[in-house]
């Protein structure tokens, strides 16, 4: 109870909200880290998950890469990375983003599988093309999976962007290293408490988001919009 206490103390310390180890200063660089991270990843996995998805080819080589990165240690592949690059933030910037394309890319390909074919059968019947499936009925009814694994990834980067301080000197995992190094144990619990209250802020960040993804209309199970419903809307996009 007491190193809990002194960890908390350390936390409301106006010395450690100055000068270039600021809390302040290192939250930052853990959540700007943590988007870029996610960015990269989303970039990558989305666009082949949604290929994947739309045409249900490749989905057995996605789900065994997937497997097979998710297997990987971060910190081995950290330090693999950062011995080839040298110490710098391209290594954590790789490990991390290793680490967040498979729920990604399995949230953008399942998301478009979770819905009724019947759905995707009407939009064709209506004359709607292959991309305007994708953009109007695929990717607003595979949406909230897709958010729900980005919500996943995110956590997961989060905590695992602690090791990025094993080779740079950015974010909240500096408090962790050093506080180790020195024995400081109130700073390296205070590092962890600020690693779990900023993995709880965007968890509640997403969890909002993921709510008001859900198209309206659509309730726990996806919808199948009306044949006339489609017709309507590729004839609003035409004009």
């Amino acid at each position: 109870m007491n190193l809990f206490a002194d960890a908390i103390d350390w936390i409301l310390d106006p010395a450690n909200y100055t000068g270039l180890n600021a809390i302040p200063l290192r939250l930052g660089q853990h959540l700007l880290f943590t988007l870029v991270t996610l960015l990269i990843a989303a970039a990558i996995a989305i666009p082949i998950g949604y290929l994947i998805g739309h045409t249900g080819r490749g989905r057995g080589l996605a789900v065994t890469t997937s497997g097979g990165l998710r297997a990987i240690p971060t910190l081995g592949l950290l330090t693999l990375v950062a011995l080839w690059v040298g110490v710098g933030v391209v290594a954590p910037y790789v490990a991390l983003t290793v680490l967040a394309i498979p729920p990604i890319l399995a949230g953008a390909y399942t998301g478009f599988e979770a819905i009724d074919r019947r759905t995707v059968d009407a939009a064709r019947a209506v004359g709607m093309s292959e991309l305007q499936i994708v953009r109007k009925v695929e990717v607003p009814l595979g949406l909230p999976l897709l958010i729900g694994r980005l919500r996943s990834a995110t956590l997961q980067v989060i905590a695992t962007a602690t090791l990025a301080a094993y080779v740079a000197d950015i974010g909240l995992g500096r408090y962790l290293f050093s506080g180790l190094k020195t024995r400081d144990y109130a700073q390296m619990l205070g590092g962890s408490i600020l690693v779990i209250l900023l993995a709880l802020a965007l968890e509640g960040i997403f969890a909002l988001i993921q709510r008001f993804a859900v198209p309206r209309g659509v309730s726990g199970r996806l919808a199948i919009p009306k044949p006339s419903t489609l017709r309507t809307e590729r004839s609003t996009a035409a004009r």
